[in-house]
């Protein structure tokens, strides 16, 4: 929160503070840069990451235009958006429901499937531009 919530000996809660302009800005960099902080420590983020960096470096040997490298950098920003999403409703998840149920479960499923068809997608364009643009024209 942009402001520690202080509790008084009865309970109550005193009203955030909301910060404005410039230093909005920065709480909410501040913010961002603690999720790719968390972001970085789950291994399944940090595996997507060396195969984002592997396939720059294949992209750079087969010679890639610069259209190729902004389009799977945007398809990267996109996963680590939909990782970070599914890492927050499984600690979400964890955190309300932590016993095992079908609704828990199923959350935690849709929120890996949609990670997944990011990972493919990345995959297909990465493996279409080292292997066969040159074919294909």
């Amino acid at each position: 929160m942009d402001v520690k919530n202080t509790t008084s000996r009865n309970g109550a809660t005193a009203p955030v503070q909301k910060h404005r302009g410039f230093r909005h800005l920065f709480a909410a960099a501040s913010y961002s840069f603690g999720g790719a902080k968390r972001l970085i420590g789950e291994a399944a983020f940090r595996h997507e990451l060396i195969a984002f960096a592997v396939a720059m470096v294949a992209f750079a040997i087969v010679g890639a235009n610069l259209f190729q490298y902004v389009a799977m950098a945007i398809l990267f920003l996109l996963m680590m958006a939909f990782e970070a999403i599914n890492t927050a409703i499984e600690e979400i998840v964890d955190r309300v429901s932590p016993e095992i149920s079908d609704m828990g479960r199923n959350a935690k499923d849709l929120g890996s499937f949609a990670c997944l068809c990011l990972i493919l997608a990345n995959a297909a364009y990465a493996l279409y531009v080292i292997f066969l643009a040159r074919f294909l024209g």
